[in-house]
């Protein structure tokens, strides 16, 4: 039997499939993106050694020493200007008289003292006693009104008791620029009854409120030239030294006494004639409780009488 001959070509085994499409992109390929290099700034300095940083230096210790120092000076000068001037007076060493806690001016022989409801109930027998003491007071300012309705609650009593216990007395008005000054005097006019041997009305001029100095004189003037002719006198002006020098120094209130208010000086540096000296706000007198003004007459006690109504 004859086997045929197998003439065909074995099969190939089949072969994978391969894709010949190219790889997608499954991952996104990183582009690094350079950024400008940052602009050099010229610099007019030395360029600073690589690895180390500048430290400001501290200040000198001579430097704070002094700025503390500059410091406790304007402080102190301070300090001493507003808190201590104005009463250093007080503790100075007293080389003349002593009384009523006080330094008093020498070769002065009268005395006097102001006040008004703030110095309270006053005890008048004792207060008397002071009348013939080493410096023997004589005579009393008393407040008696103030602007064109206000009156001095404990005026009356006091200006009463005044004469009654042999004390020359007095009255003043504080006067207030912004009121009528006719209203003021009329005011004045109506509490204070002047007797004979009382000493002048007396017009007590403090502040400006914020008048000029022309408003301020017209308003003074008008109230003594009407106090004046209701009581045929020349009435007592009262200023502090400054206020004087600067409002009403002018010539049309030189024939007016003056009562000068001017603490915390050995003597009276104002130049121009004056009768009395409020010379401290601190005095300490029996028969008053606390602090009341002092005060001395520029003359002997005879020409304190002089003064006086007749």
């Amino acid at each position: 039997m004859t086997i045929p001959t197998r003439t065909d070509k074995p099969v190939p085994r089949a072969q994978k499939s391969v894709s010949r499409t190219p790889k997608a992109a499954t991952t996104s390929r990183k582009v690094t993106v350079r950024k400008p290099a940052p602009r050099r700034v010229p610099s007019s300095g030395r360029r600073p050694t690589k690895g180390k940083q500048s430290v400001a230096r501290p200040m000198p210790g001579w430097v704070r020493w002094s700025v503390a120092a500059c410091l406790a000076v304007v402080l102190s000068a301070g300090f001493y200007w507003f808190f201590i001037r104005p009463y250093a007076y007080r503790w100075k060493p007293c080389y003349g008289q002593k009384g009523y806690g006080v330094c008093l001016p020498c070769s002065y022989e009268v005395h006097g003292i102001d006040i008004s409801h703030y110095q309270g109930d006053i005890d008048w027998s004792l207060l008397a006693q002071q009348r013939a003491g080493e410096f023997p007071l004589r005579f009393i300012f008393l407040k008696a009104t103030e602007g064109g309705d206000h009156g001095d609650e404990a005026f009356c009593a006091n200006f009463d008791s005044a004469r009654a216990h042999g004390f020359i007395r007095g009255a003043y008005h504080y006067f207030i620029p912004r009121t009528d000054a006719h209203r003021q005097a009329d005011f004045f006019i109506r509490t204070v009854r002047l007797q004979k041997g009382d000493l002048p009305p007396v017009l007590d001029v403090e502040t400006t409120q914020g008048w000029s100095k022309a408003d301020l004189q017209r308003a003074v003037k008008t109230w003594l030239d009407h106090v004046e002719d209701h009581y045929g006198v020349t009435p007592i002006l009262y200023a502090s030294y400054k206020f004087k020098l600067r409002y009403l120094n002018d010539s049309i209130f030189q024939r007016y006494p003056y009562w000068i208010a001017h603490y915390y000086v050995d003597s009276v540096r104002y130049d121009g004639p004056w009768h009395f000296w409020q010379h401290t706000d601190v005095g300490a007198v029996p028969g008053i409780r606390g602090n009341v003004d002092l005060n001395v007459f520029n003359g002997p006690l005879a020409g304190l009488d002089s003064l006086c109504l007749r």
